[in-house]
Order: structure tokens, then C-alpha cells, then sequence
């Protein structure tokens, strides 16, 4: 397992428009060990500079099985610009059915849907964290790991692909790192166009935590910059002389 309780990773996110970089928000991804679970949690938002642009206030969390990965129970409250979603869902991992409940906001009234699905599905957030657990860099360049990751009330059959290794990719403001290079899928809708390729660097060490992340999304493009990192489970040993 390459993270443990207590790891809590923090991200910059700067937005490309017009051909100007602009610092836009953080993220912040966090760690809890709850006995036969996980605990996963993303919270991000905009800086108040950025605002006036649009406004992003974000939350994310999973509790998944701590002997296969796969969430038992998600929620996400999102509000971005107009858009407002809070959303539960109950993953019956075994009879492949999803219970989901979702208003515009936490404490309105809630819909409740039933959905089947075809195989065993991920959420947004527990999908990051399961695949830190691969070893890609054995499988060699070329390699792709299959999954299914469940959201807006939909079953999305997605990959992972395997570029290859990066020895010196800059970092901006943390200076190089020895990486791993993944193409993934991307989930086309308000923010992905169909035909969007995101490019992830990943810490080629026993962490494997992102470094930096590029797409192009609807309307210009982001980078997500690894800012800081604590409670890693071992030494971050990345770094490039």
C-alpha cells in the first residue's frame, strides 16, 4: 500500500486562458485510517483573486474496503459557478447495484435512484488511490490497467496507459522529479471534451503520488502542481539531483 493515515497532499491549480497562465485554486487530498476502511477526502477551491472568474467550492469523500479498494460509500458537494450538486451514493459492490440520493444542496430534499452496473466500480476519488497501488513501471512502457468508475448516475469503462519514465520533469516551484508518465482516460462532459488527452506525472518511488497534472478542458487548459506533501507512508526519494 503506498500511502497510510495521515497523508495529506496539496496541489496548485493554474488556468491557461488567452495564452496567460493564472494561479486559479488549491486542492487538497487527505488520508484517514477508519479500521476495516479507508477514509479518502478532496476538498478544492478557488482563490478569492479568482472569483471575480469563477468560483469553485468542492468536496469530495470515499470510504472504501481496505481489502479491495472499492468504495462502500461516497459523497460530493460541488458548486461551480451556477452548477450545484450534493450527492450520497451506496455501492453494493457484490450485486452490482448503486443506491444514489442527490439534491442541489446538503439538507434540501434528496432524489433517491437505483442503478445497476456491470462490474465492480470506482468513484472519482477511490479511482486515484487504487491505481497509486499498481506497479505500471513492472507491467513496462505501453502497459494499461481497465476500470469502471461510477458518476452522474452512470457506469464509465475507462484506462490508464503507461508512457513511460521521465527522469528530470520539471515541477514548478519544487524543481525536478524521476516520474512516471500516464495518459489516462477522461470522462467527456461540461468539463472534458470527447477528444481531451490529460497527462499525469507520477513520483517514480514506493509513493507514487502526482507531481504535476496537464489537460485541456472546455474552454483553455490546467496544470495541477504538487505544492506540499506530508504523512507519507515512506521517504520521498523522487527528487532529481
Amino acid at each position: 500500500m503506498p500511502f497510510k493515515h495521515g497523508e495529506e497532499l496539496t496541489y496548485k491549480i493554474y488556468y491557461n486562458w488567452n495564452f496567460v497562465w493564472m494561479p486559479a485554486g488549491e486542492v487538497v487530498f487527505k488520508v484517514w485510517d477508519e479500521g476495516t476502511q479507508f477514509h479518502y477526502q478532496a476538498f478544492g477551491r478557488t482563490y478569492s483573486s479568482y472569483e471575480w472568474f469563477y468560483v469553485v467550492n468542492d468536496r469530495y469523500e470515499s470510504w472504501v474496503d481496505k481489502s479491495t479498494l472499492f468504495p462502500n460509500y461516497s459523497e460530493r458537494s460541488v458548486s461551480e459557478g451556477k452548477y450545484n450538486i450534493f450527492e450520497k451514493i451506496a455501492f453494493n459492490q457484490s450485486a452490482k447495484k448503486m443506491t444514489v440520493w442527490r439534491a442541489p444542496k446538503r439538507g434540501e430534499t434528496e432524489t433517491k435512484t437505483e442503478h445497476d452496473v456491470k462490474a465492480k466500480v470506482h468513484d472519482v476519488l477511490s479511482t486515484l488511490f487504487w491505481l497509486r497501488t499498481i506497479d505500471f513501471a513492472a507491467k513496462g512502457t505501453g502497459a494499461s490497467e481497465s476500470f469502471s468508475v461510477f458518476m452522474d448516475q452512470e457506469e464509465f469503462p475507462l484506462k490508464m496507459r503507461y508512457v513511460g519514465k521521465n527522469e528530470k520533469k520539471s515541477v514548478h516551484g519544487m524543481g525536478k522529479y524521476k516520474t512516471l508518465k500516464f495518459q489516462p482516460d477522461v470522462i467527456a462532459g461540461n468539463v472534458f471534451k470527447e477528444d481531451a488527452k490529460m497527462t499525469v506525472w507520477v513520483s517514480d518511488d514506493q509513493n507514487r503520488i502526482p507531481v504535476l497534472i496537464e489537460s485541456p478542458v472546455s474552454v483553455g487548459s490546467v496544470k495541477v502542481v504538487l505544492k506540499s506533501y506530508k504523512g507519507l507512508k515512506y521517504d520521498f526519494t523522487a527528487k532529481a539531483p
